[in-house]
């Protein structure tokens, strides 16, 4: 299953050693991915892979104004967008240590590495960094359990980490059913992780020095809108067909610039719950729209649908459109979210991939 493997814009390295001219500082490289999920903007990366820079951070200027660092008589710059600092490693050792460990991409490897360093290294800034590369690549596996074990590992270090919590709760809602025994602490988890992401959104990034506020805006919307689609999907789980709706939509119009055709597929749902059947198939339809171009799925509901409207009254039309959108209609989200080009629980790397 291909998947686009995301890159929070956040997991750089940096030393602290400033007694060494030569202590490397990471700056956020990206490695590019593939692979499946949903939304995004830019092709998302995997977690950037830090680079090593000669210099260390510049030391104050004696003539800058001290209130603002400004040189005198130089003219202010504009305000580039804000967000947590990188994390940084505090010697040498645990900056190659770092580096090895960030060079494997077997997901196995990785975690066991990770678990290594955080061993080594408990106090390091960089496990968090490692472990949420982990995820991604358990994510781009299509392994779920293993995605949000290694995505809990990140938010034990980084509890209001925007591109992790939004994974953890997309993957979640994706993979509870109604017979885990565990299901109402999975939805509630998941819930809460997709609330946190959105409070968290604009104090939780890792935004590259001298990333455009666009590309900024473009990343949040991204991440926002998958927050928003987990938090629907767990509204479904639960019936709540009215809530799932406010959600759903909220998650479809910030993703107007790249629809997702799973999203429409979830509101195309509600809305048939909720008796609303002639927007039901319009949302419907821009589901298909938005399907992987050729989809024999889509080309399926629509033969079924323009057959059900040939031949059924309203209260029929509503039977014939579940099984419509059992026929070709899921199908398609099917295809999207495991082989198409349409990938569903990577949106995230999208976001990362905006920078």
């Amino acid at each position: 299953m291909s998947a686009l493997t995301f890159s929070q814009t956040s997991a750089g390295a940096q030393s602290t050693n400033q007694s060494s001219p030569n202590q490397p500082s990471a700056s956020q490289g990206t490695t590019s991915g593939q692979p499946g999920q949903t939304q995004q903007p830019p092709r998302q990366s995997p977690p950037q892979n830090p680079q090593t820079n000669p210099q260390t951070s510049p030391q104050p200027n004696a003539q800058q104004n001290p209130q603002t660092g400004q040189q005198p008589g130089t003219a202010s710059q504009p305000a580039q967008p804000q967000g947590k600092r990188q994390p940084q490693a505090k010697s040498q050792p645990e900056y190659t240590a770092y580096q090895q460990a960030d060079a494997l991409t077997d997901p196995v490897a990785l975690e066991a590495a990770a678990n290594d360093f955080a061993a080594k290294y408990p106090d390091s800034e960089l496990r968090a960094a490692l472990y949420q590369k982990t995820m991604l690549l358990y994510q781009n596996a299509n392994n779920a359990e293993k995605t949000i074990e290694s995505g809990r590992k990140v938010l034990q270090l980084d509890a209001d980490n925007p591109v992790v919590l939004v994974t953890v709760a997309s993957v979640i809602s994706e993979r509870t059913h109604e017979t885990d025994l565990d299901r109402d602490e999975r939805l509630n988890e998941a819930a809460k992780d997709a609330q946190k992401a959105i409070q968290s959104m604009d104090t939780g990034l890792m935004i590259p020095p001298g990333t455009p506020p666009e590309r900024v805006q473009a990343a949040k919307s991204m991440l926002l809108s998958m927050a928003y689609a987990a938090l629907g999907n767990v509204d479904m789980n639960r019936n709540n067909y009215p809530s799932a709706e406010v959600n759903l939509r909220k998650a479809a119009d910030l993703s107007q610039g790249q629809p997702d055709a799973v999203i429409y597929l979830r509101l195309a749902v509600v809305l048939d719950h909720e008796k609303k059947y002639p927007e039901a198939l319009t949302v419907a339809n821009k589901a298909v729209e938005a399907a992987p171009a050729g989809s024999p799925a889509a080309w399926g509901w629509r033969q079924c649908w323009d057959d059900a409207r040939r031949r059924d009254s309203e209260p029929a039309a509503g039977r014939r459109f579940r099984k419509c959108q059992s026929q070709a209609a899921i199908a398609a989200a099917v295809e999207a979210e495991i082989g198409g080009s349409h990938p569903k629980s990577r949106k995230a790397s999208r976001a990362s991939a905006a920078w």
